[in-house]
């Protein structure tokens, strides 16, 4: 690879970078040539985008960026693919499910909304974080409650004046 090269794809990863707040890295290596199109696969269907790449391209991008990554580029050994999502919780769902059959993806760290996760043994906690739309969903499902039960106290006592 050529100066003229590297300089392209720390640029492309660079801008990878500052579109994702959710960046997973992970080790594949070992993997098979049909076990890890399944993974591509999966990852396409959920919207996430998996790339292989260089540690000292990638730890260059990191340096790069605007964002803090923190401890990240010190994981940035041996094989490391990126995962880049809109989700916060999706790689982590797709890693968990992938390991029920072998050892591999390994997680070595993880950059979400400017937090860092460093570790495979935070695979689970990373799995069950919720999504933005989950929240949402749970204070809406909160504040309705309440508003429920008032409506429905109201609708009673009106019916029990009807009555009367």
């Amino acid at each position: 690879m050529t100066r003229e090269e590297k300089s392209i794809a720390i640029e492309d990863l660079t801008a990878q970078l500052a579109g994702s707040n959710i960046v997973y890295l992970a080790d594949i290596s070992g993997l098979n040539a049909e076990t890890t199109s399944n993974l591509r696969r999966a990852c396409y269907k959920a919207g996430i985008k998996l790339e292989v790449v260089k540690n000292t391209l990638l730890a260059k991008a990191m340096e790069a960026s605007e964002n803090n990554y923190g401890e990240l580029p010190e994981t940035l050994t041996g094989n490391t693919c990126i995962f880049l999502a809109d989700i916060a919780n999706a790689p982590a769902k797709i890693m968990k499910d992938f390991r029920k059959k072998s050892d591999k993806p390994v997680l070595k760290g993880a950059f979400i909304n400017s937090e860092i996760y460093i570790g495979d043994n935070l695979l689970d906690s990373l799995a069950s974080l919720k999504s933005k739309e989950e929240v949402i969903g749970e204070i809406i499902g909160l504040l309705q409650s309440p508003a429920q039960r008032v409506i429905s106290a109201l609708l009673n006592q009106f019916k029990e004046e009807e009555v009367a």
